[in-house]
């Protein structure tokens, strides 16, 4: 069963866990279980998804009851009028504020701008050497998207030299595989944790908060971290 978070008559929200699809993608041929089709099973009418999560990336995923929200719904993600928050483990200590303001490529090399603003919640080392590092540094950190590019937040911070850990193949291999062998841990430690939006047909604020997966915060019990 799915953790649904929110839920009126135009509106569901659900906890999307770590490696499970929004839908069928030709890309991941793989995958037998989709958000989307156990979503409508498990309420028992369609659903619309308004937005998009990565396999990989936990959190909150809206979803419209009817195509006229639908619409609505998806003209409020591509207005930027939707706030979006996601916590994040990084390699490194990374800065305690920061504005990544980096243009990704879209298909076909045209470029796009894109804006993160993130902060640093806490910071966290384990006693394995990394590069020139006696230890390993991790940074638990807010991350708040102004835009909504494909792989943004994982492109933003491998640009950054603090890439997210769990992730392939923005990521840093010798910590994912320093994490896979020491701990069995291979997620990506990226979560969606909070969305707020003016509701389409109400028009009121909402805010929907997700809590994190088990696997998330396994990882921070690891690093001995609190969110």
């Amino acid at each position: 069963m799915l953790e649904i978070l929110y839920q009126d008559e135009d509106i569901i929200a659900i906890n999307k866990p770590h490696g499970l699809l929004v839908h069928r993608s030709s890309i991941a041929r793989d995958a037998s279980e989709f958000a989307l089709q156990l979503l409508r099973d498990q309420i028992g009418q369609p659903v619309y998804p308004a937005h998009r999560l990565d396999r990989k990336t936990a959190g909150i995923l809206l979803f419209s009851l009817n195509k006229e929200t639908d619409k609505e719904l998806q003209q409020l993600f591509q207005n930027q009028l939707v706030d979006k928050r996601y916590i994040a483990v990084l390699r490194g200590h990374a800065p305690e504020e920061m504005l990544i303001d980096y243009p990704l490529k879209k298909d076909k090399g045209v470029m796009q701008e894109a804006q993160t603003n993130f902060k640093t919640i806490a910071k966290a080392e384990l006693p394995f050497s990394s590069g020139k590092f006696p230890t390993s540094r991790y940074s638990l950190v807010e991350a708040n998207p102004t835009t909504g590019r494909m792989h943004q937040l994982r492109k933003h911070f491998a640009h950054i030299f603090h890439p997210i850990i769990g992730d392939r193949p923005h990521g840093c291999n010798k910590q994912n595989k320093f994490w896979k062998e020491n701990f069995e841990m291979d997620t990506m430690m990226l979560h969606a944790s909070e969305i707020t939006f003016k509701h389409p047909k109400r028009q009121n604020i909402i805010t929907i908060q997700a809590g994190l997966q088990p696997e998330f915060q396994r990882v921070l019990t690891l690093l001995n971290l609190e969110n």
